[in-house]
């Protein structure tokens, strides 16, 4: 059995785990939308997820599809420079086919960016590319910091911001969109995850803000158009409904996504590529 670090993720950093609890929970499917070995040890050595089983209930499906949405946004347009912020316990350095040359950047809090490096090297894990940890607080000047890693804001790049906006406060969540941006040649890519305010207030989600209040990570904005705000940073987006991402897969629509039981509440799923 594999050791349980001693600085195990807590606070806003638990929801890393939860995440990829998720991914673990995939690999048991007899026909699962993506590969993560790594994934159950990552888990393990944070002590278990069962704290927030509540909140997966709710929304596992959900993260199961848009970890493979995701994932098909990285590989479809290949980048020599891939970015993902607010990595948490993210393994697609591992886990996924990049092409020869891609250097990959994470980027998160320090305290975790420890905790799974630690963790990865018991499972003795191997990245499939370059791989460079960037430990940063997004609140902080992080683009000074990626940088400084290595990174070329002149080379394409794709970028990923997956479950973080809505954690960020409305003027936080436009300085990190801002400055992706500014980094950002022409030619490069985004995939990100937001929610509209009808989402934020769906009675069902009640318990799920309650425990995350409790872990200091309230959700703190939304957005209704995400083409239109993309738009504006210079970025031609297109957004994938969980419906059309579900009957792609052959997968049930996650119940906290469909319709017919959230009218208009939605968890947004964008891809766009830079114009300006």
């Amino acid at each position: 059995m594999k050791r349980v670090l001693q600085r195990t993720p807590v606070g806003v950093a638990r929801t890393a785990v939860l995440i990829a609890a998720a991914r673990a929970n995939e690999q048991g499917q007899l026909r699962p939308l993506f590969d993560d070995p790594l994934a159950a040890g990552l888990v393990e050595a944070a002590g278990s997820a069962s704290d927030l089983n509540g909140v997966r209930t709710l929304a596992g499906d959900h993260f199961v599809l848009r970890t493979r949405y995701f994932d098909d946004e990285l590989l479809g347009t290949p980048q020599p420079q891939v970015v993902i912020m607010a990595a948490g316990l993210d393994t697609r350095a591992f886990r996924l086919q990049w092409p020869p040359g891609t250097t990959l950047f994470e980027l998160d809090l320090p305290e975790l960016v420890e905790f799974k490096e630690d963790a990865l090297r018991d499972q003795l894990a191997q990245p499939a590319c370059e791989r460079v940890v960037v430990p940063c607080d997004l609140r902080d000047d992080w683009a000074t910091a990626l940088i400084r890693a290595g990174f070329d804001p002149k080379r394409p790049t794709a970028w990923l911001l997956e479950g973080l906006f809505m954690f960020l406060p409305p003027d936080a969540g436009e300085k990190v969109l801002y400055w992706v941006s500014a980094l950002s040649a022409r030619g490069s890519t985004l995939a990100l995850e937001h929610v509209n305010r009808a989402f934020r207030e769906l009675p069902q989600m009640k318990p799920v803000h309650q425990r995350f209040d409790a872990l200091d990570a309230r959700w703190r904005s939304d957005v209704e158009d995400p083409v239109e705000w993309l738009d504006g940073y210079g970025w031609h987006a297109t957004v994938t409904h969980q419906v059309d991402l579900a009957a792609r897969h052959d997968r049930a629509v996650p119940a906290i996504t469909d319709p017919r039981k959230v009218g208009d509440a939605r968890i947004w799923l964008a891809s766009a590529v830079r114009t300006a």
